[in-house]
């Protein structure tokens, strides 16, 4: 899709990025609007990236993080590496995923993590094709329950 336009996410992007997500986690729970928009809100104020043909189709976010070792460079994580199920192995993908680099690059971080709980070769290898390394760094997760956290918060 060569006339596909890759930019940042604006306010407006909002309800296609959450139908997006539905091929990223098609059994997650919905958000609840007011959730859903000061979410958003947030992610905004990050670099946000999508690919918008006359729909959005493609979309990632890069956080990037400020950092006091590394001569004060950042470093920078992408998450939610989606791509319309319909719309695949047409290189939005790669697009998404080089646009962030080159924000990244733009940010003068140091490096750019990006984990995926995937299993599959191809998808490993499709995210080798972007550029990144596998196995470079070993990677720890901690999840907390929604009930916990909520319990923690009340």
């Amino acid at each position: 899709m060569k006339d596909a336009i890759v930019r940042h996410a604006t306010e407006h992007d909002l309800h296609q990025v959450l139908n997006l997500y539905r091929h990223l986690h098609p059994h997650e729970a919905q958000l609840e609007p007011a959730t859903a928009e000061r979410v958003w809100s947030n992610l905004l104020s990050s670099s946000f990236v999508t690919v918008a043909g006359e729909r959005l189709l493609s979309s990632c976010t890069l956080a990037i993080v400020p950092n006091l070792s590394r001569g004060g460079r950042s470093y920078g994580v992408i998450e939610n590496v989606v791509t319309h199920a319909d719309h695949r192995k047409l290189g939005l993908g790669r697009r998404v995923l080089t646009y962030a680099l080159e924000i990244a690059s733009q940010a003068d971080c140091y490096k750019v993590h990006l984990a995926t709980g995937s299993k599959r070769e191809t998808t490993l290898r499709f995210y080798e094709r972007a550029g990144f390394e596998r196995g470079g760094k070993t990677y720890f997760e901690v999840r907390r329950s929604r009930e916990l956290v909520l319990s923690r918060l009340l």
